[in-house]
Formats: C-alpha cells, structure tokens, sequence
C-alpha cells in the first residue's frame, strides 16, 4: 500500500524533529503561512463578535430607552385616570347636591300650594262672609224700613191727635197770645220723640253688624287696623273722606272698614303665594336642565375614562411585542383633553334666590291678629 507523499513527508520531518535534526526551510514557511491564516481567521471572528455585541448593546439601549418612556407614559396615564376619578367623584357630588336641591324645591313647592290652596279657601270664605254680611244687611235694611214704616204711622196718629189737641186749644184759647207759644213747644216735643225712635231703631242694627263682622274678623287691633287700611288706600277718595271724618265714624262703619282690609290682605297674600309658586316652578324648571346637563356631561366623562382605560391597557400589551425600531412616544393631546374637561363649577354655582316675602300670610299671624 503506497503512502501519500505529503504524510510521507510529514512524518519524516516529525522523526529528523523528534531526533534533532534541523526542519527544512519549506516546512517552516508552510506552518507560518498556516499560522497566518488561523490568525486571520481569528481576526475575522473577533471583527463578527465584536459587530455581534455592538449590535446587542444598540438593541439593549433601544430597549432601555422604551422601557423609559413606557414608563412616563404609564405615569401620566395613571395620572389622567386619577384625574378622571377626581373629576368623577365631583360630578357624583354636585349631582347629589342639586338632586336635594331639586327635593328642597319639589317640597316647597307642594307647601306654597298647599298654601296658595288654603289661601284660596280663605279667601272664598271671606266672600262668602261678605255676601253674609251683605244679606244680614239687606235684612236689618229692610227691617229698619218697616220699623220705620210703623214709627211713621204711629207717629202719623200720634200727630193727628196732637192736631186735634191743639186745634182744639187754639179754639180755646183763640183770643190769648199764651195759646200761640204752645205750639212751638209741642212740635219741638214731636221732633224729639221722632229722633228717639230712629235712634233706637239705628242701634239695634249696629249692634247686629258689630256682632256679625266681629264673629267673622275678630276684635284684636280692629280700630288699628282699619286705620292702616284707609291710610295704605289714602288715593281713593271715599278713603280720604273716611280718614278726614274719623273721629266721627261710629263702631258699625269701623267693623265694616275692618273687614274691606281683611278682604284686601287676602287678596294680597293670594297674589304674593301666585307670584311665589311662579317662580319656584321656573327655579325647578331651571335646575332640572342643569342637572340634564350635569349628567350628560358625567355619561361622557366616563365614557372617555373607560375608553381611556381600554386603550392603556391595549398599549400596554402591545408594548411588550413591539419591533427593535418603533419607539412609543406619549401622545401631549391626552393632558390637553382632560384639561380643556374640567368644569369651573365655582362659576356655575349660584346661590339660591330667596322667594318673595309673604306677609299676612302665617297661621301664628291669623292668630294673632284674632
């Protein structure tokens, strides 16, 4: 069997190494340029590593740099939410504030009709007082004018007898001057028992109207009353007359005057509880289109707090598979929509506006003035 001439020659130059003896020239250069080319393959290798690692260095910082500014995206994230929460709880509470409010105005409402009602029902007694009074009236009228008729036809016969009387002492005494100052005396005597019968007749009826109006209206202040009543309607002319002449007006026209000012405050406390009930409806009406717009504006805050959240859980599962070359920035608009949705609720607070002063109007007043 024949050997190769390069082994054959290689294992000759290993025995004359191994013995001693000296390497020809050719083998040298052979390993040197073997040498060489181990050296240079070496190199190589050290230039791919060395690619290799500046390459993995690079995509360590990309993703150190991600992790960054996933990092501060996440924080302003929490941070809006936050904000969102906030802005949440304050809606939750300015609703429930104006949903009392409603329900303060809802119950006064039903107390000012309750009210208006009752004012109403007083107000129909009082004309039905009035049409009372003014049928008591007619009747005392009537019965003073029959009285009257009496007193006229006893006082008719009575006259006819004095006539008789006196012509018949004229004819006695026709010749005397004695006779004629009698007749002065007995007509004076006449008038005089005419004026007490019409008198008489005058304070039955007062005193049935002074009964009746102090019944209805009660006997407290009624003097003070009456007095605040024609000096409040101090335009009208019967008023003015009555106040020049009140002095001389008598019980009866101070009870009738009483009950015109009872009759005119009920009119007054009709208006102010219609007034009243008028602008509390407008004030709820107000109110239930804020809270209308309260609420949308809530619906679409948590709309936006739920899409935001969706969306920041979204990106960050799709942070984690992200490629070496696309770098996640956070977005400035989300600040700026968040802060363009915050509502000034300082400038839209305004306070409650007081309903109209009712007077006359209170049962402790009714009372009292009775």
């Amino acid at each position: 069997m024949s050997i190769p001439q390069e082994i054959d020659e290689f294992i000759k130059e290993s025995i004359d190494f191994s013995i001693g003896l000296p390497v020809t020239t050719k083998t040298l250069e052979l390993k040197l340029r073997a040498a060489e080319a181990s050296q240079r393959r070496l190199h190589d290798q050290i230039f791919v590593l060395q690619a290799r690692l500046k390459e993995k260095d690079e995509a360590i910082e990309r993703a150190r740099s991600e992790a960054s500014l996933n990092a501060q995206a996440l924080k302003k994230f929490v941070e809006e939410n936050q904000r969102l929460a906030i802005e949440c709880s304050n809606l939750l509470e300015r609703c429930s504030r104006l949903e009392r409010e409603c329900s303060l105005y809802d119950h006064d409402r039903e107390v000012l009709m309750e009210f208006a009602n009752e004012a109403d029902e007083r107000a129909r007694e009082a004309e039905n007082r009035v049409g009372v009074v003014e049928e008591e009236l007619r009747r005392l009228t009537g019965n003073d004018e029959h009285e009257r008729n009496s007193v006229n036809g006893g006082k008719a016969n009575g006259e006819l007898c004095q006539s008789r009387e006196k012509i018949s002492d004229l004819e006695r005494f026709t010749g005397s001057a004695e006779g004629c100052d009698d007749t002065p005396i007995s007509c004076g005597r006449l008038s005089s028992m005419n004026e007490d019968t019409n008198k008489g007749s005058m304070t039955a009826e007062g005193h049935l109207l002074e009964s009746l109006t102090t019944s209805i209206i009660g006997i407290a202040d009624l003097a003070e009353n009456a007095r605040s009543f024609l000096e409040a309607s101090i335009g009208i002319e019967a008023c003015q007359r009555l106040l020049g002449m009140w002095q001389r007006l008598g019980s009866t026209a101070l009870h009738m005057i009483a009950l015109a000012a009872e009759v005119k405050t009920l009119q007054n406390d009709k208006e102010h509880l219609r007034v009243n009930l008028t602008r509390a409806e407008e004030e709820v009406k107000v109110l239930f289109e804020e809270n209308n717009i309260l609420e949308e504006e809530y619906k679409r805050l948590l709309r936006k707090y739920n899409r935001e959240k969706q969306h920041g859980s979204g990106n960050k599962h799709s942070s984690s598979a992200s490629g070496k070359g696309n770098k996640r920035k956070s977005s400035p608009k989300m600040c700026s929509s968040v802060e363009g949705m915050m509502i000034d609720f300082d400038a839209s607070e305004s306070p409650r506006q007081p309903l109209s002063p009712l007077q006359y109007n209170s049962p402790e007043n009714r009372m009292h003035k009775k």
